[in-house]
C-alpha cells in the first residue's frame, strides 16, 4: 500500500477543500483506536475518520456508517468536552511526514476563545491521536497513553508538556534541488537511495520513482523526479486501486510498476473507503470473535474425529452376518464339535457347502460357542442401528459448526453477538449473567441490497438472521437462494416474479456470502419461499426444500459493491 507522506500531502489538500471552516457537530469513538468527527461544512455533513490502528492507521473522510458504543470511552468524552461545536481553522502536514495537525477554535464555558489541535501521527503500531492545548503547549489527552517508562523521548499522558514527534533527518521532496547520483545504481539501490534521501517516500512510491528512472533512461533522473512530483504539487492526482493475483494496492497516481487491473476513484477518501473497509472490519471482527472462532474450530475438529471413529465402528458391524452364519452352522453340526477344540471346519450350507473355518473357545461347550456367535451378531446388529443414528447426528453437528465458521468469516462486528447468543442457547458456551433485565440487546440486521431492476434483496449473515428472514419475514411468494450443499447465507428476493437478471444477482450474493466465496463457479439453488421447511428439532439456520432451480455463478466483489450502492 502507499499511505506514505506523499499520499498524506494529497490528502491534506483534499481535506482543506472539504472541511476548513466546518463545525464539529458530533464525536464518536466506535472502536478503541478510531475516532469519528461529524462535521457540518459547506452546507453538507461530513464524517472524518482519525485512526491510530496498528495496521490500518489513516485519516480520511468516510461514507461508511459506524455503530456508536452504548458507553462512550473516556477519550471520546474528553474530545466532546473540548471540541464539540469547535470550528476547524486549518489542516497542516509536518513537512512531508505522515503527521497531520487539525487546528480548532472554540469558546469555553466562560466565553473565552480557546485554540486546540488534534495531531494525528501515523507511525504503524506507534500511531496516535493527540489533543493539544496550543496556548499552554499541553497535552490534554491521547487515544493511546505512553508513559515515560515506554518512551524516554516524550511522555504522552494527560497534562504532560507536548513535544512533537522527532523529525526525520531527510530532505523534503517538495523543495529538493540537489543532485541525483543514481544513474549507475541497480534498481534496489535506487529504491534505497530514494527512501534514505527523501521524507515520506514509502516503499511503493520509491519503487515507482526508481522504475520510472529505469524505464526512461534518456531522461535525467532529476527530470523524471520532477515529472513524478508534478501532480502532487498541482493537486492533479488520480486515486487508483490496482488488483493483481488476489492482492490489491492503492496509490495516489496510477503507479506504472503495479501490474494488474486498475480502478479510478473521485477522491483519495473514496479510494480508502474501498480499500480499507473490509480489511479493517475483518480485523475488528477477528479481535471480537477470537474466542468464538477458537471454540467453534475445536468443536468442528472434535466432531470431525468423531465422524471418522463412528464410520470405522460402523464398518465393523458389517461382519454381523458372518457371526450369525457361524452360529447357525455350529448349531446345525453341534454333534461334530468336541469341547476343547480350538477351531473346526464345517460345510457352510449358506454357500453351497464350502468349507467354513470357525474359531472356538476350548473352555466353552459347543452350545456355548454357538451362543457366543449369536450374541456377537445381536450386539453388532444393535450397534449398527445406534451408530447409524449417531453418525447422522454427528454429521449434522459437523455441518452446523462448518456453517458457523463460514458465518464468522463473513460476519460484521454487529453479527458477532448474535452468534455468541446462539452458542449460549445451544449450551456450547456458558450463559451470560443478566445484569439489566430491562435492557434489550439490539439485534443485528440482515445486509440489504438492491438489484439492477430495483428489487430489494436481503442477506442473512448468521443463523438468527437466516431463520428470521426465511421463516418469519419473507412472504411465501418471495424467492430464496442459497449455495447448494455449501455453508452460507439465506438470500431473500422480495419479489413475487423476479427477472432473470435479479435472480442471477441474488445468486451472486448467495455465492459471495458462502464458504466458496473465492471459487470460480458456485452452484446456487433458487426456490420459492413456500417450498422451504424447517425440520422439527433442526439446528438454527437449517432448512429443507424441493423444486429448486440450480444456477452456476462466479462471486464478484465489484458486483456485490454495486448492489450495495444501489441500496443507498
Amino acid at each position: 500500500m502507499s499511505f506514505d507522506g506523499l499520499f498524506v500531502h494529497g490528502l491534506r489538500d483534499e481535506l482543506e477543500n472539504e472541511i476548513i471552516g466546518g463545525r464539529i457537530t458530533k464525536i464518536q469513538q466506535p472502536y478503541e483506536n478510531e475516532v469519528i468527527l461529524r462535521i457540518r461544512a459547506n452546507r453538507k455533513n461530513k464524517s472524518l475518520l482519525l485512526s491510530a490502528h496498528p495496521q490500518y492507521a489513516r485519516v480520511q473522510l468516510t461514507d461508511i456508517p459506524f455503530d456508536n458504543p452504548a458507553q462512550a470511552p473516556n477519550y471520546c468524552m474528553v474530545l466532546r468536552k473540548y471540541l464539540d461545536g469547535a470550528i476547524i481553522e486549518s489542516v497542516e502536514q509536518k513537512e512531508n511526514d505522515r503527521i497531520l495537525t487539525f487546528s480548532f477554535k472554540r469558546r469555553n464555558e466562560l466565553g473565552d476563545t480557546e485554540y486546540l489541535a488534534l495531531v494525528v501521527e501515523i507511525m504503524g503500531r506507534h500511531s496516535n491521536v493527540l489533543l493539544v492545548n496550543n496556548e499552554e503547549n499541553r497535552l490534554v489527552d491521547a487515544i493511546r497513553h505512553v508513559p515515560a517508562s515506554q518512551n524516554t523521548y516524550r511522555t504522552l499522558l494527560p497534562g504532560a508538556t507536548y513535544i512533537e514527534a522527532p523529525s526525520q533527518d531527510r530532505k523534503n521532496p517538495f523543495d529538493y534541488d540537489g543532485p541525483f547520483p543514481v544513474s549507475d545504481l541497480s534498481f534496489s539501490d535506487k529504491v534505497k537511495w530514494i527512501q534514505q534521501t527523501f521524507q515520506g517516500f514509502g516503499k511503493d512510491s520509491a519503487q515507482e520513482l526508481a522504475y520510472r528512472m529505469d524505464t526512461h533512461p534518456d531522461d535525467a533522473p532529476k527530470v523524471v523526479f520532477q515529472h513524478f512530483m508534478a501532480p502532487f504539487k498541482t493537486g492533479e492526482l488520480q486515486p487508483t486501486l490496482t488488483k493483481a493475483e488476489q492482492k490489491e494496492f492503492f496509490s495516489p497516481l496510477p503507479y506504472e510498476h503495479f501490474k494488474g487491473e486498475t480502478q479510478s476513484f473521485d477522491s483519495l477518501s473514496d479510494l480508502m473507503d474501498r480499500y480499507y473497509h473490509n480489511k479493517a472490519e475483518r480485523d475488528r471482527v477477528h479481535q471480537q470473535s477470537n474466542d468464538l472462532s477458537h471454540l467453534v474450530k475445536n468443536l468442528y475438529q472434535k466432531n470431525k474425529k468423531k465422524v471418522q471413529k463412528l464410520k470405522k465402528e460402523l464398518k465393523e458391524t458389517e461382519k454381523a452376518d458372518d457371526y450369525r452364519v457361524k452360529g447357525e452352522v455350529l448349531t446345525a453340526y453341534l454333534h461334530e464339535v468336541n469341547q476343547g477344540d480350538e477351531s473346526i471346519t464345517l460345510p457352510n450350507f449358506y454357500a453351497e457347502d464350502e468349507p467354513l473355518e470357525i474359531s472356538l473357545n476350548p473352555q466353552k461347550s459347543p452350545a456355548e460357542n454357538a451362543q457366543y456367535y449369536f450374541s456377537r451378531y445381536q450386539k453388532l446388529k444393535s450397534a449398527k442401528i445406534h451408530l447409524t443414528k449417531q453418525l447422522k447426528s454427528t454429521r449434522h453437528e459437523l455441518n452446523y459448526f462448518d456453517t458457523l465458521l463460514t458465518q464468522l468469516s463473513i460476519a460484521s462486528v454487529s453479527d458477532i453477538e448474535d452468534i455468541r447468543d446462539e452458542l449460549r442457547d445451544g449450551e456450547y458456551l456458558k450463559k451470560k449473567r443478566k445484569k439489566n433485565r430491562n435492557k434489550k440487546s439490539k439485534k443485528s440486521q440482515p445486509e440489504a441490497f438492491v438489484s439492477s431492476d430495483g428489487v430489494s434483496i436481503l442477506v442473512g449473515k448468521n443463523n438468527t438472521q437466516n431463520d428470521e428472514l426465511t421463516l418469519r419475514k419473507a412472504h411465501k411468494k418471495h424467492w430464496w437462494a442459497h449455495a447448494k450443499d455449501i455453508p452460507g447465507s439465506h438470500v431473500i428476493i422480495e419479489d413475487d416474479d423476479p427477472s432473470e437478471q435479479t435472480l442471477e444477482e441474488a445468486c451472486t450474493l448467495a455465492a459471495y456470502y458462502s464458504k466458496y466465496r473465492l471459487s470460480a463457479s458456485v452452484p446456487v439453488d433458487v426456490v420459492q419461499v413456500k417450498r422451504i421447511k424447517k425440520p422439527k428439532g433442526a439446528k438454527p439456520g437449517y432448512v429443507i426444500y424441493e423444486g429448486q432451480t440450480t444456477y452456476f455463478v462466479t462471486p464478484s466483489d465489484e458486483k456485490v459493491r454495486e448492489l450495495k450502492l444501489n441500496s443507498k
